[in-house]
């Protein structure tokens, strides 16, 4: 979100804390916009290198919680809204809420809503019920922080910029490249973002860093793989890109996929050979232990999936070998393809290896925490 590059360009091709650390090189927005005069603040988390380096990303000042839960981060980012703080200012706050575990919840109520794409048991539900618990949380931070900015009169000159990295940390969402997974929301509020507007094209997470510059007439960097969505907010054009690529190499194991998408097609190419859904990519919950007695962790994902998003929203009909769509596959493939080469992408070269002294799950194992070390090893 703040280099504008997919993550096997800007060096975080799987988990910070696990070792996979932001390139120096790159051209990162706290960085830019402190090099602009900006007052650069974290609170919460930081996903981008370690700890004791997170002044490299570009922040004057790093406001430390005793947890990265809202609960804790709040009251400190009120404080310093209260403390007249430099301005202009750029604040990156990160919760952790929405990750698991959460709390559970012993009566749950059975008309509680379960997203589309989950079954409608009681194991999601209760799974849902405790997501509730941390979302709730986090709406009423988000309303104290708005609160503490119109009262600072702070709130009518700031852009607010409400998003994720990835989908729910359940089985087909968090760590696959499925609609679930790789959909987020993006809200803006602000100057020349006028409420109530639901703007429907294809964007990804690294359009962000070059519309925020766009938008505070900063140059954008040259070398970035993100486009400013400023033309499609001010109304010049509808669209930025015809399609969007996401991927995955290393989260908690290594599982190297790669994607295309379209408004109305999708094409998933697998790299290695992996259950449907890879046992230590999914975190712990009701959900997974309900997915593990269906037997999602032991079938195996094809190499190839194509969708037709029209008909088929939740990705279920795998239609790779239909001669009806063979044009259209063969086109997203070969546009997959094409994007890998000019990218550089590393799966083009075999295995990603890890990092020096970085740390994954092993193949086998189902829980993230299963850890392995060695001084070759790869998926």
């Amino acid at each position: 979100m703040f280099s504008g590059l997919m993550p096997h360009n800007n060096g975080v091709y799987g988990l910070a804390h696990r070792g996979f650390i932001l390139k120096e090189d790159v051209p990162y927005l706290p960085k830019i916009l402190k090099e602009n005069g900006y007052e650069t603040v974290l609170f919460g988390i930081q996903h981008e290198t370690k700890w004791e380096k997170a002044e490299t990303l570009g922040y004057k000042k790093i406001i430390k919680s005793e947890t990265k839960s809202c609960l804790d981060i709040t009251p400190l980012l009120i404080d310093y809204l209260n403390s007249n703080p430099p301005q202009p200012f750029f604040i990156s706050v990160g919760f952790s809420e929405t990750h698991l575990p959460w709390p559970v919840v012993e009566n749950v109520d059975e008309n509680i809503k379960v997203p589309q794409f989950l079954p409608d048991v009681i194991e999601v539900k209760k799974d849902m019920a405790g997501f509730n618990i941390v979302i709730e949380r986090v709406d009423k931070s988000i309303g104290e922080i708005i609160e503490a900015l119109k009262r600072n009169k702070l709130y009518d000159n700031t852009l607010i910029i409400f998003t994720t990295d990835h989908g729910l940390p359940l089985p087909g969402a968090k760590a696959t490249l499925f609609d679930p997974g790789i959909g987020i929301f993006l809200i803006i509020r602000g100057e020349e973002f006028e409420g109530g507007r639901k703007i429907d094209c294809l964007s990804s997470n690294i359009d962000l860093m070059p519309t925020i510059l766009d938008y505070l007439k900063i140059e954008i960097p040259e070398n970035i793989n993100g486009k400013s969505l400023i033309p499609v907010i001010k109304g010049k054009t509808k669209e930025i890109r015809d399609e969007i690529y996401t991927e995955l190499t290393y989260h908690a194991g290594y599982d190297p996929i790669r994607s295309i998408r379209t408004k109305r097609y999708k094409y998933i190419r697998s790299f290695d050979f992996r259950p449907f859904y890879y046992p230590p990519n999914v975190d712990p919950s009701f959900s997974k232990e309900y997915f593990r007695k269906l037997g999602y962790f032991e079938k195996i994902r094809p190499f190839e999936m194509f969708f037709d998003l029209e008909k088929d929203p939740l990705e279920r009909e795998n239609l790779i070998g239909n001669s009806e769509y063979k044009e259209k596959i063969d086109e997203l493939k070969n546009k997959l393809l094409k994007w890998m080469e000019e990218t550089n992408d590393l799966i083009l070269y075999g295995p990603v290896l890890l990092p020096e002294n970085a740390i994954i799950s092993p193949p086998w194992a189902y829980h993230p925490n299963t850890l392995w070390y060695g001084e070759e090893k790869w998926g």
